[in-house]
């Protein structure tokens, strides 16, 4: 996963900030996660002996779970909800005397990801268009800051599920909205909201955003694993279900050449039974 970029990017700098005020490492990191953010963060943690906890929901996918748990960290359960996580993440702060690392809205996560961007420019300057997954924001933000202080000519397109489109929905009212509800989407790392720091970077750096059904998304993610033969999970397909959706077409024809960011790969092997019943073949 793309997160490990935000994750040690936070760590380190709490690291060094400790190291020049004297103050040492943290007395622990803590964040909410539906499991890949966490599992990054456990891992940088480990990396500098600082213990992690991390308020995970209930329902994400069990081997987000187990990774966390492998890496270190103390697994916290919460309800699926953005009000949940954020209380149960709060609560832990308090008892353990840790330091939050919120998984999107921190600025040093976000700067983390946006080296992604960085790396896209450097290999692939011939680019018109980045497409990437939002769900927080963080890595779109961040991706979108770069891309525009470097190349502003090039297009960024944000890419959600049409059952979690509180960014499409806040772009289009021009001002934040959550999600009212939990979402229900196979695409389980992009079900939180946007947030009040990546939202302004969204409203006024990121070109689009585009939505995609359900349907779409899993087929976009079978057609991945078997041409592409990369194992990615449903959250990555929505950026490819974007570009190959009718909406997409709408985009001018000078936008040739178009990278999607596959922001993850933490698949469930033991619950693909939506694989099985879906009809058809890819195409």
């Amino acid at each position: 996963s793309f997160q490990i970029r935000g994750a040690l990017n936070a760590v380190r700098s709490l690291v060094e900030e400790g190291e020049r005020g004297g103050a040492g490492l943290p007395r622990a990191v803590v964040t909410h996660s539906s499991g890949n953010h966490g599992q990054a963060l456990a891992c940088a943690a480990q990396a500098e002996g600082i213990p992690a906890y991390v308020a995970v929901p209930r329902t994400a996918p069990r081997c987000k779970q187990a990774a966390i748990r492998a890496y270190g960290a103390t697994l916290v359960p919460c309800e699926p909800s953005d009000e949940s996580r954020a209380e149960t993440a709060s609560r832990v702060v308090q008892e353990t005397g840790g330091v939050m690392v919120h998984p999107n809205q921190e600025p040093a996560v976000i700067a983390g990801q946006g080296t992604i961007a960085l790396e896209v420019l450097e290999q692939a300057p011939e680019i018109n268009a980045v497409v990437a997954p939002v769900g927080g924001g963080g890595m779109i933000a961040g991706i979108a800051v770069a891309i525009k202080a470097l190349r502003p000519d090039v297009k960024v397109f944000a890419a959600e599920p049409c059952n979690a489109d509180d960014c499409y929905q806040s772009k289009v009212r021009g001002e934040l909205t959550p999600n009212r509800h939990p979402p229900e989407t196979i695409a389980d790392a992009v079900k939180t909201s946007i947030g009040p720091n990546t939202w302004p970077i969204i409203r006024d750096l990121v070109d689009d955003v585009l939505t995609v059904s359900e349907e779409e998304i899993k087929r976009a993610t079978r057609l991945v694993w078997e041409r592409m033969k990369l194992l990615i999970e449903p959250t990555a397909g929505v950026g490819v279900a974007a570009v190959l959706s009718e909406q997409f077409q709408a985009v001018p024809r000078d936008v040739e050449n178009v990278c999607i960011v596959l922001c993850g790969g933490n698949v469930d092997l033991s619950s693909l039974t939506w694989l099985t019943d879906l009809p058809g073949k890819a195409e």
